[in-house]
């Protein structure tokens, strides 16, 4: 089989690395791919959102199956494009993909439903915001409606802080267009905890659950980021949890997707926080997490290629989905001043004993040479009988890669530990 991925980033480079074990694959094709995923695939230089050039390229090259795990291509309709030339597809049409490349589309679907959520207010214009967080409750939540690279989010502490978010994303434009619409969100607490989940529309079968870790400072402060590393199984997801999220949640969100003519097929992220009164939906992705993805897949026993295509042809249910009982956690190599300004071009060393364990994600080849090209470098993930080994293990792999101007949290997977 010939497969197609989209994408360029370490979650991609975890989902080839995955489906390169079914030995029916014959050649894997990364649509831009980068510089370490080079060594597990070919890659070609098509942009994720160039969707004709993805489909002309699949066409051409007599593609088999495509994954599509980036949100911008989901959102942009590659897998309607792809489905359209008569190529099969894992990942959800743009009718469907909205539920997260809009917010505001997704906390309506979950107050017409009752999917437990925060609170919310909807704002078209900086002016009618301005005047709502004046006097709104603090800390509040502040949300780009659209895609912002996973950044578009602002924990407003006072009142000001609120009046500086909202200016900044609808006024200053930092996140172009997604700002166009704003979500003032209650404030929610309690532990966070992210799952992913196969879906073919009917069955839902969630994998293992993960805590991320967003923010670029030890003792999560700084700016939020796409996440600098993660840990699976999350402590705080646990069976009587896990059951409640099945009955009130993740099964009533494919239902209703259903019901507005949105059938969701792919991989469904629940970003979800255990709060006293039970748990409520943060926010939904509408592909793999990233890097959630780089702890979960490692522990997946079964095969990746058949449980997506079960997805793609509605037959999941008749498709075993095994997880390993172990634990696995994943730091994240960034370069230095990630997620704002940064340098790149620098030579990236590490053991060739590594390899297995490393997931590439902002790096480019230069002259045969692998050298950083972007904010978050490297994935570093182990897996282990207990998370304090897999954690020692992952932050020794991290001391053994090399780059100019490397930064790492120091404290991933702390928060569970203590837990």
């Amino acid at each position: 089989m010939k497969i197609l991925v989209v994408g360029g980033g370490g979650r991609e480079h975890a989902v080839i690395k995955k489906i390169k074990e079914n030995s029916a694959v014959t050649e894997i094709f990364a649509l831009p791919g980068n510089g370490g995923i080079a060594r597990d695939a070919t890659c070609v230089g098509i942009k994720a959102t160039d969707i004709d050039g993805i489909a002309e390229f699949a066409v051409s090259n007599r593609i088999d199956y495509a994954i599509v795990t980036p949100d911008d291509p989901l959102c942009l309709g590659a897998v309607d494009r792809l489905t359209a030339e008569g190529i099969p597809c894992f990942g959800p049409v743009a009718a469907a993909a909205i539920i997260e490349g809009s917010k505001v589309f997704a906390k309506n679907l979950m107050r017409k439903y009752n999917i437990p959520t925060a609170e919310y207010e909807v704002f078209e214009s900086p002016e009618d915001a301005l005047r709502y967080v004046a006097d709104c409750p603090v800390p509040t939540v502040i949300k780009a409606d659209g895609l912002a690279l996973g950044k578009g989010v602002i924990i407003a502490n006072t009142r000001e802080e609120a009046s500086d978010a909202v200016r900044t994303i609808m006024e200053d434009r930092k996140f172009g267009k997604s700002g166009d619409k704003i979500v003032v969100e209650e404030f929610l607490t309690g532990p966070e905890v992210s799952v992913l989940a196969f879906t073919d529309g009917k069955t839902v079968v969630p994998m293992v659950s993960s805590m991320d870790h967003k923010r670029a400072l030890d003792g999560d402060r700084g700016p939020n980021t796409g996440g600098m590393g993660t840990i699976a199984p999350n402590p705080y997801y646990t069976e009587a949890v896990a059951a409640e999220c099945m009955e009130r949640i993740f099964l009533p969100t494919v239902d209703a997707m259903n019901r507005e003519g949105r059938t969701f097929k792919g991989c469904l992220y629940f970003g979800l926080m255990i709060t006293p009164k039970g748990p409520k939906v943060i926010e939904y992705n509408c592909r793999f997490g990233d890097p959630e993805t780089q702890v979960v897949l490692p522990l997946l026993k079964s095969d990746l290629l058949g449980i997506m295509m079960a997805c793609t042809n509605g037959t999941l249910a008749d498709v075993p989905v095994v997880f390993d009982d172990k634990c696995a956690a994943c730091v994240i190599l960034a370069s230095k001043g990630y997620p704002e300004k940064y340098d790149k071009g620098f030579p990236i060393t590490f053991p060739e004993e590594l390899s297995d364990n490393i997931f590439v994600a902002g790096a480019a080849l230069s002259e045969g040479r692998l050298v950083t090209s972007g904010g978050r470098v490297i994935a570093v993930t182990e897996v282990a009988d207990t998370l304090r080994e897999a954690v020692d293990k992952a932050y020794r792999d991290a001391g053994l890669v090399e780059f100019e101007n490397k930064y790492f949290r120091r404290d991933i997977g702390q928060k569970a530990l203590d837990a």
